[in-house]
């Protein structure tokens, strides 16, 4: 199976069906996707496919034949949505914080709170409440 995974042409050898969350983590060694629920629940492990953002857990490796997969080791060290998140004290478990980052990639700039919710229906966190994930994204996505 062929796709482009953070930008390079990779293949990979696991069988068709198998969850392209595991695919990450165990083929690639990409831990940084993480799996919360398992059921497409908690958006911990939201990936962008195609530039949308998707839960890696409920999708088959055999789905991104031929598409573009971003994971959060795809973004480096230095983009400003991480950094926001760590200003505003976004994370602290860090379970859910890559799969809230890789959906607040989909927002356009200078989103209203109201876009961000939407944005992050998908993504739960226990941890530190929401508002301080919502400055990060707001702060970031301004600049």
């Amino acid at each position: 199976m062929r796709f482009t995974l953070n930008g390079e042409t990779r293949d990979a050898s696991s069988p068709p069906m198998s969850r392209l969350l595991d695919v990450l983590r165990e083929e690639f060694g990409l831990t940084g996707t993480k799996e919360g629920c398992g059921e497409g629940e908690c958006g911990a492990c939201t990936v962008l496919v195609d530039g949308a953002p998707v839960c890696s857990c409920l999708v088959p490796l055999v789905q991104v034949e031929a598409a573009s997969v971003q994971t959060i080791e795809g973004l480096g060290d230095d983009h400003p949505l991480q950094h926001e998140f760590m200003n505003e004290v976004g994370a602290q478990c860090g379970i859910c914080t890559p799969g809230m980052i890789m959906a607040a990639l989909s927002l356009d700039e200078h989103p209203t709170l109201d876009d961000i919710k939407v944005a992050l229906a998908g993504n739960l966190c226990r941890c530190t409440g929401y508002a301080a994930i919502y400055r990060a994204i707001m702060k970031a996505k301004s600049q």
